[in-house]
């Protein structure tokens, strides 16, 4: 251990000589020109002698934070002998597991940038995402590597070197060999705040992933202004994100938030379903508990056979984020587990969140108050602020924003708008400060000459005691005259016919007016959406125009 505090102290920390930096009152001012985010959300704990505390817990392993500098160490290391360098992609196809952050890690703290990849996509997706970041080593699981392979090597441009991990006889490096054989003393690339850490492919809900190019300050910024500020996370929480690590609310939940502060994450592997969440909360007795809407509705319909209730006593915040979370939902999980869900908003293009509902202070259907060290501003389609409770267009400014899109010169001009990100979200804001989401700048339509915020339609819907989920587009009667259709998911326990049509569209009619009302109401098995939970609503355009093709 002497050693390896030796090589700590030989290493830049520039949080240390910040004269008004004290615990707990992290802020980013303190983030000096040369930074290197490893040295920050690893190596800091050794000196501030955290070392034996666990830092990832996964099945029955336990990882302390003295293993987990190891290991990104060994990693950084091998990435070096297999000779990449500064400001080179290294891409990262593995499911949430302790080697996930070894290999997200290591590779920024040689000064490399880490780009985790969805894995939940098809071998097409993986060619093209490869080809797009150059990357040149691959870090794949085992149960993965069909799906890289199946594409012929000569058409993978760049890549060199796949790194298998439970790849025990395979023909590709072996991570845990190739960790072991390298050495645990490593010193952080002498990389500046502003330089690119990391990538995140935009999750698709809108069309082509676009890659998000972050920088080594930008995990610092999220987890002092929400994870500190917000949610007021500390060493003594457990996070568990249902929300997997390669997407951004996932990273941070499960990643870098609980590294801000010596706290542990509890990952799996496995795809999330409700029972092994439920099993997981209750093994692992995690403090707070991170998902999405979809999968809190999924929850709330999930019951056991027989016995008591799930125990969820120790959660102490619920977090939901990619979609606005309906006042029902809120309700009824409030009701059933006594637990306020914290609904939120952030993107990958802002890394976490930027607007949040306040433990204590929750407005059920909100997204909450703009987070301090952000700025909020609502414009018309001519830039100017609307008044307030008007809908308008999102603008976000904030130190966490992306550096801007790989390779999209004209996209980033169009999003981008010198410190402001414009997110394409439609909201408005009430005369307390909270925000309330309307739809995507493409999603609001107009009937009868009045807009139509499919949003507030979905809420109505869900309300209802048979609805799971639901979904509005807009679509044309036989006049071409602009009408809601909406597609709904039921519970298991309720008959989707013609009589709950009738119900459902009255349901509405009473609490939002009769032009609300979806006139056409389909029954889907589920809502198409990303693998991050958001609802793909131009899937559901396309579904619509094949079903006016063949009537």
């Amino acid at each position: 251990m002497a050693k390896c505090l030796a090589v700590l102290h030989s290493q830049p920390f520039p949080w240390q000589t910040n004269p008004n930096h004290e615990e707990g009152s992290e802020s980013v001012s303190f983030v000096s020109d040369i930074f290197n985010v490893a040295s920050y959300f690893v190596d800091r704990h050794l000196l501030e002698g955290r070392g034996g505390n666990t830092a990832i817990e996964c099945g029955d392993q336990q990882v302390s934070y003295h293993k987990l500098w190891e290991q990104v160490n060994r990693v950084g290391n091998a990435l070096r002998a297999l000779g990449v360098r500064i400001e080179e992609r290294v891409a990262i196809l593995l499911p949430d597991s302790p080697e996930f952050l070894y290999a997200f890690f290591g590779a920024m703290k040689i000064g490399a940038v880490a780009v985790p990849l969805n894995t939940y996509l098809q071998a097409p997706d993986y060619e093209y995402l490869l080809n797009d970041t150059r990357a040149r080593i691959l870090f794949v699981h085992a149960a993965l590597l069909p799906l890289v392979t199946a594409t012929p090597r000569d058409q993978l441009t760049y890549l060199e070197k796949l790194v298998v991990v439970d790849g025990e006889g395979c023909e590709y490096l072996n991570f845990d060999r190739l960790a072991e054989s390298s050495s645990a003393q490593l010193q952080s690339a002498l990389t500046s705040k502003d330089d690119a850490a990391l990538w995140l492919y935009s999750s698709g809900s809108t069309g082509a992933a676009k890659a998000c190019i972050h920088l080594h300050h930008d995990m610092v910024v999220c987890s002092a202004l929400y994870a500190k500020g917000i949610l007021g996370i500390n060493e003594r929480d457990r996070c568990y994100s249902v929300a997997r690590l390669f997407f951004a609310y996932g990273l941070g939940n499960a990643g870098y938030f609980p590294l801000s502060c010596g706290a542990t994450t509890i990952l799996d592997p496995k795809r999330p379903d409700a029972a092994g969440i439920y099993a997981n909360i209750e093994r692992y007795r995690p403090t707070l508990l991170f998902s999405v809407p979809s999968n809190y509705a999924t929850l709330l319909c999930y019951r056991r056979e027989r016995g008591n209730d799930f125990d969820l006593s120790s959660v102490r915040h619920a977090i939901s984020a990619g979609e606005s979370l309906p006042a029902a939902l809120f309700e009824r999980f409030k009701e059933r587990f006594g637990i306020e869900i914290l609904d939120s908003l952030g993107s990958t293009e802002t890394l976490q969140m930027v607007i949040a509902n306040r433990p204590g202070e929750v407005r059920p259907g909100s997204s909450g108050k703009i987070i301090p060290g952000y700025e909020a501003r609502l414009v018309d389609d001519r830039g100017r602020d609307v008044a307030q409770g008007e809908i308008g267009t999102l603008l976000i400014k904030g130190d966490s924003t992306c550096a801007g899109y790989w390779n999209r010169h004209e996209k980033t001009k169009e999003t981008f708008e010198g410190h402001w990100f414009r997110t394409g979200d439609k909201y408005y804001q009430d005369h307390d400060g909270y925000f309330w989401y309307a739809g995507r700048a493409d999603d609001l339509f107009k009937v009868n000459g009045r807009w139509l915020s499919p949003a507030e339609v979905e809420s109505a819907l869900v309300a209802h005691p048979a609805v799971q989920e639901a979904a509005v587009i807009a679509r044309e009667d036989q006049n071409k005259l602009t009408k809601p259709a909406a597609y709904v998911v039921v519970k298991r326990d309720r008959l989707p016919d013609e009589e709950l049509v009738r119900a459902l569209q009255d349901w509405v009619t009473e609490r939002l007016g009769a032009y609300k009302r979806p006139r056409w109401i389909r029954f889907l098995p589920e809502l198409p959406k990303t693998a991050t939970g958001k609802l793909q609503r131009f899937k559901l355009r396309e579904l619509q125009a094949q079903e006016t093709d063949n009537p």
